[in-house]
């Protein structure tokens, strides 16, 4: 029998912060073969990218790590490796695609030096960069990171890593800054690379679509434990294990409802502990019993289709029929324009990236704004803040200035404030007595559930989920006429995307709010929107009802991005 690339037993982590003691893995065991791809699931905080480092050795060491347990990768151990021996690992045994692809890369090094210094033997960078995706290959070789857009970096990290011939890669999610067409080639590519040279791929996503076509195996971490772990097809299409299902329920895709919120688990996942009795999902599990609160269940052995679960009551689970909430309600639609775009072009120098755009937004009206990278998104909610100037043109609001939420809610947030007084700061223009401006502050808390005692946090004592909705009640504690959504679900999971997804609906629906919400994902835009609008090189090309944009788009691209939507298709591989 063949042995694993990567071998992972009884893996526990336990990371240090100001001294006191988090455990952050605990007792992870699982394998990844030659040719194969496994996929690590889970909300964030759940320990995914936590295991890609440890793989390798790269633990922060002013966190004091202490692992225990094994990692064997291509038949040397990791767990006590010397330094001079992670070194060679990392050289010649493994390749990581990181989260972060300006900090992965040299700032001082030009693209080419850096791709040919990692090639392996016989590979050429001229050869590689067209198969991510970037054709103008004398361009990006010659080029310093900084001056490469984000996802130009991001390919240029797989490809260093699919060229470096390393028995293992280890991809955190790397395709998350993506278009779906790029993305939809780099799976095809990750997929050729396995089956082709026999490289194993430890694949770290949120992208619940993405792994049902790219894994193998799937291994669902839940609280720094192995909940669910087995072949694809059974764990995504008969899950067994309470969290397995919560997540396939939120996850989202073109054949969606849309007329009903999105289901969702309520609650936040766990947060990094020194000690945890019970299973850790039991606070938020509809088939908790005292037995789940008081002990923890172990991996079960395989059952019948070799799936191992960790759940007190996984029959009772796996018999369960899913059910679905109330549609949303019927709000009176609005003829009035909260918002009117009349020809508007902007250029950057010589680079023309507005033209033309005439564009209205109706009062409650949500609107997406779709295309690929550099289509003129992103630059249309600039225009309309007010934070770029058009060359020419006209730009309409009604009802006072437009607020924004950004894709990277925390580093949105002032650090050094606490919630409430971000909140406030909001209010100040409008000269409430204190008491008044404090109860509107805790208003808009209540709007995104959050509790009160919200307010005295500082953003970074709170979730990627919380900082998210503290963004949008800080955009909504004195209601816009038009919220400008730029990429807000992006990097999340896919539970914290449905939830957001929902929040923002909701509050739309309620305060009467137009909405532009700018993203490259065209499931989520058919969800949250009325109608989808298409980009390309700076122009509208497409606009209509989201349904029918979705399903039977007229412009040509727009057929392509759904023909690579990763979709429900278990046993199709790209």
């Amino acid at each position: 029998m063949t042995d694993p690339v990567l071998s992972v037993r009884g893996l526990s982590v336990t990371l240090h912060r100001d001294g006191v003691p988090n455990q952050v893995l605990s007792d992870v065991s699982f394998d990844v073969m030659p040719r194969g791809i496994t996929a690590l699931v889970g909300e964030s905080g759940s320990g995914k990218s936590t295991i890609g480092l440890a793989t390798q050795g790269l633990l922060a060491p002013d966190a004091a790590p202490l692992v225990t347990g094994s990692i064997r990768l291509a038949g040397a151990e990791v767990v006590g490796a010397s330094a001079a021996d992670l070194l060679h690992l990392r050289q010649k045994r493994v390749r990581m695609v990181p989260q972060d692809p300006l900090s992965a890369l040299n700032p001082v090094m030009r693209v080419g030096r850096q791709l040919r210094e990692g090639a392996g033997p016989g590979q050429r960078p001229e050869e590689w960069l067209p198969r991510v995706g970037l054709p103008d290959t004398a361009r990006i070789l010659a080029a310093w990171p900084h001056e490469l857009s984000g996802g130009q970096r991001q390919r240029v990290l797989i490809a260093m890593a699919m060229m470096s011939g390393a028995p293992l890669i280890v991809a955190d999610e790397p395709t998350t800054a993506l278009d779906v067409t790029v993305q939809a080639q780099i799976l095809r590519l990750l997929r050729q690379l396995a089956n082709d040279q026999g490289t194993a791929v430890l694949f770290v996503t949120h992208d619940l679509g993405v792994a049902s076509e790219l894994a193998d195996r799937i291994v669902v971490l839940y609280g720094g434990r192995i909940a669910e772990h087995g072949a694809a097809t059974p764990v995504l299409t008969a899950p067994r294990h309470p969290y397995s299902r919560a997540l396939l329920a939120a996850r989202f895709d073109l054949a969606a409802i849309r007329t009903r919120p999105l289901p969702v688990t309520a609650g936040d996942p766990p947060g990094p502990a020194a000690l945890r009795v019970g299973c850790a999902f039991a606070p938020r599990c509809d088939w908790a019993l005292d037995l789940c609160r008081a002990e923890a269940p172990p991996l079960a052995a395989p059952d019948d289709a070799g799936t191992r679960v960790a759940c007190h009551r996984t029959e009772e689970v796996q018999s369960a029929v899913a059910s679905h909430g109330p549609d949303w309600p019927v709000v009176p639609e609005q003829t009035e324009a909260a918002l009117h775009l009349t020809d508007v072009s902007l250029a950057f120098g010589a680079l023309q990236v507005l033209r033309g755009i005439t564009l209205s937004v109706r009062k409650g009206e949500s609107v997406a704004l779709v295309g690929i990278s550099g289509s003129g998104k992103s630059t249309i909610l600039r225009v309309v803040a007010g934070l770029l100037q058009p060359m020419s043109g006209q730009v309409t609001v009604k009802g006072g200035q437009p607020q924004m939420v950004f894709q990277d809610a925390m580093s949105s947030l002032t650090p050094w404030l606490t919630v409430g007084e971000q909140l406030m700061e909001r209010l100040r223009p409008l000269r409430l007595p204190k008491p008044e401006a404090s109860a509107r502050a805790q208003q808009a808390l209540a709007q995104v559930g959050l509790p009160p005692e919200t307010a005295r946090a500082l953003p970074r004592e709170l979730s990627g989920g919380q900082a998210q909705r503290v963004a949008v009640a800080r955009a909504i504690v004195v209601p816009p006429a038009v919220l400008l959504c730029d990429e807000p679900i992006s990097a999340m999971d896919v539970s914290l995307a449905a939830q957001t997804l929902n929040l923002l609906g909701q509050l739309r629906r309620q305060l009467g709010m137009a909405m532009l919400f700018v993203t490259h994902d065209l499931a989520a835009a058919r969800i949250i929107a009325d109608r989808i609008v298409v980009l390309d090189r700076g122009r509208i090309v497409e606009d209509g009802p989201s349904e029918e944009v979705a399903a039977r788009p007229l412009y040509g691209q727009a057929r392509e991005w759904i023909a690579a939507t990763p979709q429900w298709r278990m046993g199709a591989r790209p």
